[in-house]
């Protein structure tokens, strides 16, 4: 199975159990973990995740996924490439429009040559990419 980009709109949705899209996350994500799914994300993206749960019951998950991802080497730093052509494609609106954590996720994706996201935010298809619920 061929790596898959942890998104933000994923991950709240499955630490949040009154979020619309848990149960698909949840789903989605124990067929993942059962095929043994390389699971990355960047540090953008826990940051991202960070704020929305700062003062949440979910503040621990977003801690233990970071020191999780960390630990296996799946947790990637953005490059200053990465950073110029996310703000390119930003200011030029590509993939309707989404916010700059997206658009770095993009750029990070492509770099890797990662096809699926743990998500279902529609920038992402926009943008060429399969979402997974």
């Amino acid at each position: 199975m061929s790596a898959v980009f942890l998104d933000s709109v994923g991950l709240l949705a499955l630490w949040n159990g009154e979020d619309q899209w848990n149960a698909a996350a949840v789903n989605v994500y124990s067929e993942l973990r059962a095929a043994r799914a390389v699971l990355l994300t960047t540090r953008y993206v826990l940051l991202e995740c960070g704020n929305a749960a700062a003062r949440t019951s979910i503040r621990r998950d977003v801690a233990d996924l970071q020191r999780r991802v960390a630990e296996a080497d799946r947790l990637i730093s953005p490059t200053d490439g990465d950073w110029n052509a996310a703000w390119l494609a930003y200011e030029r609106g590509d993939a309707g429009a989404p916010g700059i954590v997206d658009q770095v996720s993009f750029v990070v994706m492509r770099r890797f040559g990662i096809t699926r996201a743990f998500s279902n935010d529609w920038h992402f298809a926009a943008a060429g990419f399969e979402t997974l619920f």
